[in-house]
């Protein structure tokens, strides 16, 4: 995954909001979300080539997504599956659990990576560097992240996005509408070149090459009550729609897909 937007005990009524899309190369399949998991229950797209995934949310409300974190090294195919430290950092019982698991990693089990963790509570944004793993809380609030640090504005996609997302966290303050949440959350996450625009393509968020590009987009929504509402769509937003993916445990509340 190489954006993702996070409105942690920000909008009311919906104390956790995640709006992400996936770029990876065409050739590496991979499955829309399904259960990962079964004890406890997991849900998240599968990488199936090394098995883990990008993105995952756990019956307890825990969310968790991993994103490659950009470096000069090549990444060194003997290192664990950072989809894999995905699913079992999923498994733990709430954010803070999964944030101490994750400060004791060792810096060379995986290659470089960014990792969200977040329940509806609390969040953390992990980077596993050369020097080691580093873990910091966040405050209340929209955040933004890809390969780089987190809301960092030299990132060409973040510096473009970040007024956008958090012009719908306002608009949903003042009036708080969940489909009108979800349908602007589909526009930005839809965004790409157009015939006058000067960016590369690997600068918007929906990304188009001939070999690489966003393989899909999900928003999730976790209430105050407890509910997930997951929204998948599986291919690049700027094409195709929002379904809603079956949880294995209670409903969320009812998002409309965008």
């Amino acid at each position: 995954m190489c954006t993702l937007a996070l409105f942690t005990r920000q909008l009311p009524g919906l104390p956790l909001v995640v709006a992400a899309n996936r770029d990876e190369f065409f050739g590496r399949p991979s499955t829309s979300p399904e259960l990962l998991a079964s004890a406890p229950r997991i849900v998240g797209g599968r990488d199936l080539i090394a098995g883990g995934t990008w993105l995952a949310v756990g019956e307890q409300g825990l969310l968790v997504g991993v994103l490659n974190r950009r470096s000069s090294e090549p990444p060194d195919a003997t290192r664990v599956s950072r989809g894999a430290l995905c699913v079992a950092l999923a498994g733990e019982r709430d954010a803070e659990s999964a944030a101490r698991v994750l400060r004791a990693v060792a810096p060379t089990t995986h290659n470089p990576f960014n990792l969200l963790i977040a329940d509806r509570s609390r969040a953390f944004v992990g980077q596993n560097r050369r020097s080691g793993t580093f873990v910091q809380e966040l405050e209340p609030g929209t955040h933004l992240l890809t390969n780089l640090d987190l809301n960092d504005t030299t990132c060409p996609r973040i510096s473009r996005s970040s007024q956008r997302f958090a012009a719908l966290a306002d608009a949903y303050a003042a009036r708080p509408d969940r489909a009108e949440l979800v349908s602007g959350l589909h526009a930005v996450l839809a965004d790409h070149l157009t015939a006058v625009d000067d960016r590369q393509p690997t600068d918007q968020l929906c990304i188009h090459t001939p070999l690489y590009g966003t393989r899909s987009s999900s928003i999730l929504l976790c209430d105050d009550r407890g509910g997930v509402t997951f929204l998948h769509a599986a291919g690049p937003p700027c094409r195709r729609s929002y379904r809603r993916v079956a949880l294995p445990w209670r409903a969320g509340v009812e998002a409309p897909a965008a």
